[in-house]
């Protein structure tokens, strides 16, 4: 035979599960879109066309909704956990399970004070607006024997109107960009962060907290470095997160440069400078990419440089 297999897995993607849980009239929201890909003893099926070590993909999206049901979703980690843990332990033939999640955040719509309730009710507490910052995102990987857990987040705008400056760097023959003293500095954030939870012998992190302390360290070190560049800020970023959070050894981030340019306006008799508030043409590309691993000393990487190609 000429050829032969090499890497693969299948599954079901995009499996978008919502799961509203009520405590009397409060209702709670999670929302979900969950891929599934399963890889292990499936030469067979490549080359004859063997179904008899194939589950189903219609069979994994089934799984998706009934353990939203039966284990409820306490969090995207702890929902991957006990998916991965299901497709290896309950298949013989599936060696390797890997499911990753993005979850979309609901904020609840506060009743107003203007007298008027729904139907008579003292409180609405089952409404929600689609919160429109960061998407949050996990994958979670089990062989059977161990763990790996990765958590993260995409499409996190943020941005400094000043303390942030870019000067002094190589120029050559074809650089045209002016140094910067007082500039914008505005990227949209992507991240992965790997924990170092492998098995149930060891203690699980809050997962819920564990995510909300690590988002709110990365945003204070966004705002609170004085930035000659992205590249410090990104790593005084990730150097945040690994020194206060100790089940977090290694953090990915991936952060496009959002520009930001002063428009000319002295063909108008205006002077546009950023001393006294300035206006700005946004050019959303070409745009600068910086990324960049920070571990703690001692640890290995194993966030793929690419967690798009996986």
């Amino acid at each position: 035979m000429p050829t032969i297999l090499g890497q693969n897995q299948y599954g079901k993607a995009e499996n978008r599960v919502v799961k509203i849980t009520r405590e009397g009239d409060t209702h709670h929201i999670k929302d979900l879109n969950v891929s599934v890909a399963l890889s292990g003893d499936m030469d067979e099926v490549h080359y004859s066309g063997s179904n008899a070590h194939v589950l189903p993909t219609d069979t994994t999206k089934n799984t998706v909704f009934a353990f939203a049901k039966g284990h409820g979703i306490e969090s995207a980690e702890q929902f991957g956990i006990h998916l991965a843990r299901h497709f290896v332990e309950s298949q013989e033939p599936i060696k390797r399970a890997r499911i990753r999640v993005e979850e979309y955040a609901w904020d609840r719509i506060a009743t107003s004070d203007s007298g008027g309730r729904f139907i008579g009710a003292d409180e609405v507490r089952h409404s929600f607006v689609r919160n429109g910052q960061e998407t949050r995102t996990a994958q979670v990987t089990y062989d059977g024997e161990s763990f790996q857990v990765f958590s993260g987040l995409k499409d996190l705008t943020v941005m400094n109107s000043t303390n942030s400056e870019f000067w002094g760097y190589v120029k050559d023959r074809y650089t045209t960009l002016k140094e910067a003293y007082d500039r914008i500095l505005a990227t949209e954030v992507t991240g992965w962060w790997r924990h170092n939870w492998t098995s149930d012998e060891q203690r699980m992190p809050q997962w819920e907290r564990s995510y909300a302390r690590t988002k709110q360290h990365l945003l204070d070190a966004f705002v609170e470095t004085y930035s000659l560049s992205l590249q410090q800020t990104l790593y005084q970023m990730g150097a945040r997160v690994i020194n206060s959070r100790s089940e977090i050894d290694e953090i990915r981030f991936s952060l496009p440069n959002k520009h930001h340019f002063l428009v000319d306006l002295e063909p108008f008799g205006l002077t546009n400078d950023s001393a006294d508030g300035a206006v700005y043409f946004a050019a959303d590309r070409p745009y600068g990419l910086i990324e960049a691993t920070i571990l703690r000393d001692g640890c290995e990487p194993q966030i793929p440089v690419d967690m798009t190609n996986l």
